[in-house]
């Protein structure tokens, strides 16, 4: 017997977070009886249907590493139409992206249909690492650095710490190539953090999630993660 939600996200259908909204939004039946109650058990031969589809509880789990490019729409699908990182990966199973990266940023984005560890990976108290490059204008301040380290408050409420260093200033272009590693996933962060300590960002990149690297990669390829990649994401979570 699993959780129901647990299973939702299990099948790929969504993350478990979303799967908790549909069942308490009673969009949920199990067996043909409408569940609302979060927790409630279930076994996998029972037949779970979301928002009128019959999930399929045995779905292969895939797993992409994708290297974004500038000016692709982390979601899938957009209304304006524009590229988004789904037409991308031309798959037929259907993956999501974990978590965000703007429409201007670069790098490191997995893409699965693993409900479970999505969940597990955006979730702010597994503390995983995000690392990225900001070029940013100005010649960032040692002090300002030091700010961005002990957490400041954005959107009204304090960043958790971070890591922060300078890889190169460039006097001539008033410019500063900078480090930040970062445990949360807020809306537009490292872009408001540096805004929050008077720098703005003219290029960004995430160079690294968790262990996870673009390496080999050029902007816009993929490739699978591997069962040790897959297995070693899920004991940094759920240590």
């Amino acid at each position: 017997m699993e959780r129901l939600q647990k299973v939702i996200a299990q099948s790929g259908y969504c993350s478990r977070r979303k799967a908790e909204e549909l069942i308490s939004m009673g969009k949920v039946k199990v067996n043909g009886e409408l569940v609302t109650e979060l927790g409630t058990k279930v076994n996998y031969t029972d037949t779970i249907v979301v928002n009128g589809k019959t999930l399929n509880q045995k779905e292969e789990k895939i797993y992409y590493l994708l290297n974004k490019p500038r000016g692709v729409i982390t979601s899938a699908k957009d209304e304006k139409g524009r590229k988004t990182v789904l037409d991308l990966i031309p798959d037929d199973k259907r993956v999501y992206p974990v978590g965000r990266l703007d429409y201007d940023t670069t790098g490191v984005l997995l893409l699965t249909n693993d409900g479970e560890l999505t969940n597990l990976l955006i979730h702010p108290s597994n503390h995983v690492e995000k690392t990225y490059i900001a070029k940013v204008k100005g010649l960032v301040m040692k002090q300002d650095i030091e700010k961005l380290c002990k957490g400041i408050i954005i959107d009204g409420k304090r960043t958790s710490k971070a890591k922060a260093k300078v890889k190169k200033k460039d006097k001539k272009a008033n410019t500063t190539l900078i480090q930040l590693t970062i445990y949360e996933g807020r809306n537009h962060q490292v872009k408001k953090m540096f805004e929050a300590v008077g720098y703005e960002v003219l290029k960004l990149k995430r160079e690294r999630f968790s262990f996870l690297t673009t390496t080999g990669l050029k902007s816009g390829e993929y490739r699978l993660l591997s069962v040790k990649e897959v297995k070693t994401l899920y004991s940094e979570v759920q240590k």
